[in-house]
């Protein structure tokens, strides 16, 4: 595997999930293939419930690569098919954390991630 700098991102957040957030390891999934109306799309972290609904999405970008608008219509498409409770957009440089809000269709932004708590 070629470390492309959005890997080198990838990466990072997942070590920051598991040594920082203290998430578990079997709950995270890497570079899955989706389908969007039709298409074929990658996702690049998710992390799930121990009930296998979605904890967390994110979207990981390069350091060279600004966080738009369009990056978080992106992760929202995806989050239509996905349905996370919470999403993450980073470009290593910047984090942008948000909690869905499912009933007014909107995301509200937090300071940081949530703690991740199972039953197990």
């Amino acid at each position: 595997m070629i470390l492309t700098p959005e890997e080198w991102v990838r990466q990072n957040v997942v070590r920051f999930l598991m040594e920082e957030k203290k998430y578990s390891k079997s709950y995270i999934n890497v570079e899955k293939l989706i389908k969007i109306n039709g298409l074929s799309k990658r996702y690049d972290i998710v992390v799930f419930q121990p009930d296998g609904k979605l904890f967390l999405l994110i979207e990981c970008k390069a350091p060279e690569v600004p966080i738009s608008q369009n990056t978080f219509d992106q992760i929202a498409r995806y989050n239509m098919v996905l349905d996370a409770k919470y999403l993450m957009v980073t470009n290593g440089l910047n984090h942008y954390f948000c909690q869905m809000d499912f009933e007014n269709e909107k995301y509200n932004f937090l300071k940081e991630l949530p703690e991740y708590y199972t039953n197990d």
